[in-house]
């Protein structure tokens, strides 16, 4: 199943949609303007809130929580690397290989992928193509690619100014 995101291009606080395979609206995610760390809320087509991410504050490397039902589902983190970046995501216990800085990786469960993510070149702002496999959890495998992109975002920010969870580029 794929799914494609598009965020928004001058935007001070995130809020994009996220479309099926039809061009249909799947869900929206909206994050908090005033807040300490980056909060993310995701939404199904009829509004209902289906997930939530949350960053940790007060971490040596970025850090992101991921509730469901109000339940931590997952814990993404970035591990201390000198030569290229990587990722833990623990709970379901994935491993994430690829370049970040490029949008393109994977989520491996065990050795078998279980999300594929792709920048889509020459567009206006970012747009992403998910591969989901179908037997995983949708709004999880979402939520990561999303903290995962919040988490890189935050570790390559050498040029940018952070107030209050607002990344304004340079």
């Amino acid at each position: 199943m794929k799914l494609y995101i598009k965020q928004q291009v001058f935007s001070w606080k995130d809020k994009f949609t996220i479309k099926d395979e039809a061009d249909l609206d799947k869900y929206t995610v909206e994050g908090e303007f005033f807040s300490f760390g980056k909060k993310l809320h995701i939404y199904d087509a009829s509004g209902v809130e289906v997930a939530f991410i949350h960053q940790k504050v007060m971490s040596l490397m970025p850090r992101y929580f991921v509730y469901q039902n109000e339940q931590e589902v997952a814990e993404i983190v970035k591990k201390f690397t000198f030569l290229k970046q990587a990722y833990a995501v623990n709970g379901p216990n994935w491993k994430v290989e690829g370049n970040f800085n490029a949008h393109m990786y994977r989520v491996f469960d065990q050795d078998n992928p279980v999300i594929n993510i792709e920048k889509a070149w020459f567009s206006w702002g970012d747009s992403y193509v998910l591969d989901i496999d179908p037997a995983v959890n949708e709004v999880l495998a979402l939520a990561v690619v999303l903290a995962i992109d919040a988490a890189n975002e935050q570790a390559n920010s050498n040029n940018s100014t952070n107030h209050n969870g607002i990344n304004i580029k340079f």
